[in-house]
């Protein structure tokens, strides 16, 4: 499985409650299940007018198909190629 990151433009996300998040988390979890194993939502990123969501998945067609089955844009779709970190300068 691939990581990527995946930037979707949602106008007042960051304006939503708990409640509302936890709507849309299920949607998500809908769509998945639909796509299980091809692909996982490890977390997201919630901005002002944004998401930025961090996925396993086979490939970037099974994001694709997350995002017709669950109605969350994916403006932006980027491959991860390496991770860094603090230790990494080690």
């Amino acid at each position: 499985m691939k990581r990527y990151v995946i930037e979707r433009d949602i106008g007042g996300v960051g304006a939503m409650d708990a409640e509302q998040l936890g709507g849309a988390a299920k949607v998500s979890n809908e769509a998945l299940a639909q796509l299980a194993p091809r692909v996982q939502w490890q977390h997201s990123y919630v901005t002002a007018e944004k998401t930025f969501c961090i996925y396993l998945a086979e490939d970037e067609a099974a994001i694709h198909k997350h995002a017709e089955l669950s109605g969350f844009p994916a403006s932006i779709i980027t491959e991860v190629t390496g991770i860094i970190d603090p230790i990494t300068a080690s």
